[in-house]
């Protein structure tokens, strides 16, 4: 089972500032944690997302036709800063490791999201995504 955690964005991710000081001990823990999950052959990938006037969104019309839409977007709460990607067992362990990650930002609220992604066997017949004829 993959899962990814996701770092939210905040004021602060969005600004872009190059980090001061005071993060250091946080990139420290951060790259510690993450040589763990890789010993422990869980880790697939991690990074953090550059702020989002760096990117842009395409936007899909019901008609086929398709906008592009550039940042920096407006709800800071709905946008990613960074992600880790890690391959586990089980919901469980995922939980585990989700639960040991470092506070991705010094000093104010902030949070991370755990999402299971799809996998081909969800969309084989009797997976979870499998088309139901009945």
């Amino acid at each position: 089972m993959r899962f990814m955690i996701q770092v939210r964005a905040t004021a602060v991710s969005e600004r872009g500032d190059p980090p001061g000081p005071d993060y250091a001990p946080l990139f420290q823990e951060m790259g510690a944690f993450h040589e763990e999950m890789a010993r422990a052959g869980v880790l697939l990938d991690g990074a953090g997302l550059r702020p989002s006037r760096d990117g842009w969104r395409l936007r899909y019309r019901a008609d086929g036709s398709r906008e592009p839409v550039d940042g920096p977007f407006a709800e800071t709460k709905e946008l990613i800063a960074g992600y880790t990607l890690i391959q586990v067992r089980s919901e469980e362990e995922a939980r585990a490791w989700a639960s040991r990650f470092p506070m991705p930002f010094v000093g104010i609220d902030c949070e991370i999201e755990v999402r299971r992604l799809y996998e081909d066997a969800d969309f084989a017949p009797g997976g979870d995504m499998a088309v139901r004829t009945e």
